[in-house]
């Protein structure tokens, strides 16, 4: 397995890492036993890098990751944890609670539920509009000091969120989704990120399966798909065609489409690690075929004019939710 390191002062982890959210929550039903088998096999092929969130099945998700630390060297992993998305018991989002209190609060169960005495990446899920950023950096910061924080991430902010929090304490990522048709990080973000030595942690680079190969409408139920425009009507039917020309671009390569939108990911930057939310065993094998062979400059190529930049319609979440994404205002 490649590494790459997460920013100027980040931890080295697994060129590819492990997104667990859909073991727990967003995507319709998972089997416990193969999301466990899953996490087996991604920390024995050499994926060091899992990515969490104490709202992710209202700490299902850390639950279930700490069962799985129990059978690894938790030394040889680098958990990755958001915190501050508040949910009702409907599981409906009810806002952000990122105050100095609350983050540590919020710390403390998930060092519990994960059974580990620290975390190595602690991230406010998204930005609390009633909370400077320079409050919920400083206050992880103390627990930075306090030994139980090793780094500290972002997500989903926007360039002068990303130099305020920089200027409290060094950031090592940013989580943000970015994939072939989820590209509006290289309109500024990206630039603000190698200015100031901080990493990526993408996730979403299938855009939730979207250009994957493998779908063909989203789920019911508590399937987010499900309210997501890019899942809705002549939409849906449009951003599926995108991902048959990228299935017959990807076959000249010897890839999968799923491989290939990975791929594409990880070769914008050594600075760049792609998450991905495998949740069976073959899946994840697939993704991690993505990372044996670099694409050349003509792949490359050949892949954004079968999915060109802006070709997807509708927007990467529900109306309502994208008012809330500092990332989008850039």
């Amino acid at each position: 397995m490649q590494t790459r390191r997460l920013g100027r002062t980040g931890p080295e982890v697994s060129a590819i890492g492990l997104g667990a959210m859909g073991m727990s929550d967003m995507y319709g039903p998972a089997d416990r036993a193969e999301s466990l088998a899953t996490i087996d096999a991604a920390v024995e092929a050499g994926v060091t890098l899992i990515d969490t969130g104490d709202f992710y099945g209202m700490g299902h998700n850390e639950m279930l990751i700490g069962e799985a630390l129990r059978r690894h060297d938790r030394d040889k992993l680098v958990l990755s944890v958001k915190f501050g998305a508040q949910r009702g018991p409907d599981g409906m989002w009810i806002g952000y609670d990122t105050r100095p209190s609350a983050v540590k609060t919020a710390l403390a169960y998930t060092l519990k539920r994960l059974d580990v005495d620290h975390i190595d990446i602690y991230r406010p899920a998204r930005l609390d509009p009633n909370v400077p950023i320079e409050d919920t950096v400083g206050a992880i910061a103390d627990m930075v000091q306090a030994g139980y924080v090793r780094h500290i991430g972002l997500s989903e902010v926007g360039s002068e969120t990303i130099r305020r929090a920089a200027a409290v304490h060094p950031i090592v990522d940013l989580q943000i989704e970015y994939s072939l048709i989820s590209r509006g990080i290289e309109d500024g973000i990206l630039g603000t990120l190698r200015e100031l030595g901080i990493g990526v942690t993408a996730y979403g680079v299938l855009a939730r399966g979207l250009i994957g190969g493998h779908m063909t409408a989203p789920g019911g139920g508590r399937d987010i798909r499900g309210f997501s425009p890019r899942f809705q009507g002549e939409a849906l039917t449009t951003n599926l065609a995108l991902t048959e020309a990228l299935r017959s671009a990807a076959a000249g390569m010897g890839l999968t489409p799923a491989q290939a939108a990975i791929a594409w990911v990880a070769a914008q930057g050594d600075d760049i690690v792609p998450l991905v939310g495998a949740r069976r065993r073959d899946r994840l094998a697939e993704a991690l075929g993505a990372m044996e062979r670099p694409l050349s400059a003509d792949a490359l190529a050949a892949l954004e004019r079968a999915v060109p930049k802006g070709a997807a319609v509708g927007d990467r979440y529900p109306t309502a939710m994208m008012g809330t994404l500092d990332s989008e205002r850039g």
